[in-house]
């Protein structure tokens, strides 16, 4: 990811929280929109887009695009788990992994999410 500037987190990201609901077999996560599912504040990140692709599936092209997002370390970036998503830039992103950048310096996000 090379050296760290503060300049560099020049995109604000929303993570979203799902709600565990009980369908009668299992519990699951349900989303709803991101007003409602919306976890804690805007959060500033750095935004690289390191691949996408297109597959086809049931007869339809999907184009899913990975990402990786850096984001301070904080109490609150520390509490986001795979479980959860993000939102940027329009695109809403599930979570695929997290992994910390230096001793509770930065957290690198790897997500994706469907391209139109």
């Amino acid at each position: 990811m090379g050296e760290f500037r503060a300049g560099s987190l020049d995109r604000r990201v929303q993570f979203l929280r799902g709600t565990l609901t009980d369908n009668g077999f299992n519990e699951v996560l349900k989303w709803t929109d991101p007003a409602t599912d919306a976890l804690g504040d805007l959060v500033w990140a750095e935004r690289t887009d390191v691949s996408d692709q297109e597959r086809w599936r049931a007869a339809n092209v999907d184009a899913v695009i990975t990402t990786r997002f850096v984001v301070r370390s904080s109490n609150f970036s520390r509490s986001i788990t795979p479980k959860d998503r993000l939102v940027c830039d329009g695109l809403t992103f599930d979570i695929v992994g997290i992994k910390e950048i230096g001793r509770r310096d930065r957290l690198e996000i790897t997500a994706s999410a469907q391209a139109d």
